[in-house]
């Protein structure tokens, strides 16, 4: 698959790679990994300047209209840099809840400060024993006149440390496992009774875990609904990671060809040698097939085709395992140096070593690839 982009995506994606050429090479976030924050605000500012985080939204809540697929440009031009700052977590993740999930009045209270930069967002949803499945929910929401006070801990919450607002899983009803009885919540991450320990994951960005003591939150979607509501995202989610893994894919296999091409041995370049060229083909065919599916499953989350979850396990698991492939191929061929922290080839093993297990790792979307297809 081929897409023909129209004159404002090509226009989106020359804007995304000429701003991130010129204020996001190597060094530059090298220095960003190294401050305090861990991520720039500088350069949140500039995405939002550029219309980045309005793109995916739609126009009746302010957004450019771009769906998916405006989606799938960005995050495959911020894999080829190893952008840090939480596009996925704000944009994909909290603000496509909110569009899609949210009353009119939270919609408008929320996504603009989305798309103007100014506020970040994570959502908490996996616990210690939740093992990427959803439902798997202990903590807990009650109502108490009012309000629904929130109880429970959270773990990995990604760019947790760096947010303004939470989006919390919570169970209002049921046993844990159950399907039905999970809502969700969004919540002040600065509110009382809220515990956050930060810290950094593999690929150099930050994350949390978060303790709630009946943490006041306030309803996103319908009470119980909100496995069903994740599910939607999940799939969402996918069509973003996958494409971000595919442009990490993409600059470990021209970084590698190069490599080839220069670094000789035994007084030739190691290119010549054929066990090396039938390595890189392997390397160049996972590529293009993992372009490929990355790009029919932005375009059926833009149509709604049925079977879309099916098809984003599927395309996990296949892009999982290719760039991990491609990984391991990149740094074996550099040799030693493929790990060091000053080559940017180990940074892109570790980000799709991340990738790969967020919303489940490939092993499990096989399986529930197959799960799916017998219920088909």
């Amino acid at each position: 698959m081929d897409i023909q982009f129209t004159e404002e995506q090509e226009l989106l994606r020359s804007s995304v790679q000429r701003l991130l050429r010129d204020q996001y090479d190597f060094e530059a976030r090298s220095k960003i990994l190294a401050s305090e924050d861990g991520f720039s605000r500088k350069r949140w500012a500039a995405f939002a300047e550029l219309g980045l985080l309005a793109a995916p939204f739609s126009e009746r809540v302010g957004g450019l209209g771009g769906g998916a697929l405006s989606t799938m440009i960005i995050a495959h031009e911020f894999g080829r840099h190893l952008v840090v700052e939480p596009f996925i977590e704000t944009v994909v993740l909290a603000g496509g809840l909110i569009e899609h999930n949210g009353t009119p009045e939270l919609q408008q209270e929320f996504i603009p400060g989305i798309i103007d930069g100014s506020k970040l967002w994570a959502l908490a949803w996996t616990e210690t024993a939740s093992r990427f499945e959803l439902a798997k929910v202990t903590t807990t929401a009650r109502h108490e006149g009012g309000d629904y006070l929130l109880t429970g801990t959270k773990t990995m919450v990604i760019a947790g440390p760096w947010a303004d607002h939470l989006i919390v899983s919570a169970r209002t009803s049921g046993n844990d496992g159950d399907r039905y009885g999970v809502s969700l919540f969004v919540v002040d991450r600065h509110a009382s009774g809220i515990d956050l320990q930060s810290f950094k994951t593999i690929d150099g960005r930050r994350a949390a875990e978060i303790t709630l003591r009946d943490v006041a939150g306030r309803l996103l979607g319908r009470e119980g609904e909100g496995v069903a509501a994740l599910e939607a995202c999940r799939d969402r989610a996918i069509g973003a990671l996958c494409a971000e893994a595919v442009g990490a894919v993409g600059e470990l296999n021209s970084a590698t060809l190069e490599y080839l091409k220069t670094r000789k041995q035994f007084g030739t370049t190691i290119g010549s040698f054929q066990v090396l060229q039938h390595r890189m083909v392997d390397m160049f065919i996972g590529h293009q097939e993992a372009l490929s599916l990355m790009q029919h499953l932005n375009l059926s989350l833009d149509s709604g085709d049925s079977g879309l979850s099916r098809l984003a396990s599927g395309a996990k698991s296949k892009i999982g395992y290719v760039g991990r492939f491609v990984a391991d191929q990149a740094v074996q061929l550099h040799g030693g140096m493929g790990m060091t922290d000053e080559l940017n080839v180990g940074h892109y093993f570790k980000r799709i070593s991340s990738i790969n297990i967020q919303f489940g790792d490939p092993a499990f979307h096989v399986l529930r690839y197959a799960q799916l297809d017998a219920a088909a």
